[in-house]
């Protein structure tokens, strides 16, 4: 404190006493905490009935870390010998996950899965708030919670209102590394045959309501919720529309499904949302355009590819892609390519509907699903696909839905859940029923 009491305090000298002073507010305030959950465990304990079976074993302490510091906690211990396993009624009631408060569970939680690694959550945590917790309880704190926020993603909710123009739906997928066991048997696209990655499936909601200045869509500010899966896109599309129904998927004008073409996200279109428009993304058409175009003439001759792309996506924009179609059938039989260059065309003919761009955006639809693209760079990528990681499917399960949730701005909704779920832990009714 000296070279803070001279005229010229030096940075560090700053830096240490906000330190200082931040573990001294930390003390009392733990304590009253501590004290404050002790009174309430009492209570708690009084008041519980035991469930059938149930055998009170006397009082058992806890060292429970909260966000100011660790405290004791004394509570009752109930042990059902039929079914072999004990229960704290009090550690239900108050939320507690293992031995942390639900506040700092919260907190672990959305350091784990923001940050790039457990490694940086717990630096992050120890330079930002002063608590000192390894990466090991980080990581095992996500996957004890992370199982409730798996579910609560696939849970059916009720209705809800929807009062935009439109209502868009889209998906896509992208591939997380995985350990080797995770693979076995699995066939994939490097050299060898062998899968190095396994699909992970994004899907988003929002909405739109008005257009900008000049007459393009605009997302409502927002209005994009989102989920992920390991599931097949058939049990993934079941998700999707419990989320779209919560969302106003009855009560929408118009419902938008935005997808890039892979028949497997066209048969969740149709089974899912049936009636819904589905308009296959604009960008990815494109892609497949270069490649036609390279079938057809080769890579070589990049000024002529150039002017017939720039051609053909005036075509595409307009509602040309059967033009293109005919075009690049008669250019095949004259360079006598005509199997390859169906190969390459299987896509546009299988999409034509979904590519009437130029109809499309007369009535003010967004035609790009770079929603869900930007989604699987930012919550999927970022996170999952670190140089050197290897994941278990249910460990980036877990990481992933909470990275969905908080993007989705719904972690309130989906504490509040989770501590209703530990509470009931204590209802007699479900073992009466």
């Amino acid at each position: 404190m000296a070279a803070f009491r001279s005229k010229e305090p030096s940075g560090s000298a700053v830096a240490e006493l906000e330190v200082l002073v931040r573990t001294a507010i930390f003390k009392p305030a733990n304590e009253l905490v501590g004290m404050l959950l002790q009174q309430a465990a009492e209570h708690i304990d009084a008041a519980y009935i035991p469930k059938p079976g149930e055998q009170a074993k006397g009082r058992e302490a806890l060292m429970v870390k909260g966000m100011f510091g660790t405290f004791p906690l004394m509570r009752q211990y109930y042990y059902h010998p039929g079914k072999k396993c004990g229960h704290f009624p009090a550690d239900a009631a108050l939320g507690l996950e293992g031995a942390y408060t639900p506040a700092l569970a919260r907190l672990i939680c959305l350091e784990g899965a923001d940050e790039t690694s457990f490694l940086q959550a717990s630096f992050h945590l120890a330079q930002i708030g002063g608590i000192s917790i390894s990466e090991r309880q980080i990581q095992r704190v996500v996957g004890r919670t992370g199982e409730c926020a798996v579910a609560w993603q696939k849970r059916e909710s009720a209705p809800g209102p929807c009062e935009a123009k439109i209502l868009y739906v889209s998906a896509d997928a992208t591939g997380v590394p995985m350990r080797g066991e995770e693979l076995a048997g699995r066939k994939g696209k490097a050299p060898d045959g062998k899968a190095k990655t396994r699909m992970a499936t994004l899907g988003c909601v929002f909405t739109q309501i008005k257009e900008d200045d000049k007459g393009r869509p605009m997302r409502d500010h927002e209005s994009t919720t989102y989920l992920s899966g390991f599931q097949s896109p058939s049990d993934f599309g079941i998700s999707l529309r419990r989320e779209a129904i919560r969302r106003g998927l009855f009560s929408a004008q118009e419902i938008v499904l935005l997808i890039d073409g892979a028949p497997g996200l066209e048969k969740l279109g149709h089974d899912c949302f049936p009636g819904a428009i589905q308009i296959v993304d604009f960008y990815h058409a494109l892609e497949h355009l270069q490649t036609l175009i390279e079938t057809l003439w080769g890579k070589g001759e990049e000024a002529r590819n150039k002017r017939r792309r720039h051609y053909w996506k005036k075509l595409l924009a307009h509602n040309g892609v059967e033009r293109i179609i005919k075009q690049a059938r008669k250019e095949a039989l004259l360079r006598g390519n005509v199997a390859q260059v169906e190969t390459a065309l299987g896509y546009f003919v299988n999409n034509i509907p979904r590519m009437q761009y130029g109809t499309f955006r007369a009535k003010k639809y967004f035609v790009g699903s770079g929603v869900v693209e930007a989604g699987c760079r930012s919550l999927i990528g970022k996170r999952c696909k670190q140089s050197g990681m290897f994941w278990g499917e249910p460990g980036a399960d877990k990481v992933l839905a909470f990275r969905c949730i908080h993007a989705s701005r719904r972690m309130d909704s989906f504490w509040k859940y989770r501590l209703n779920s530990r509470a009931a832990e204590n209802d007699t009714l479900p073992l009466a029923a």
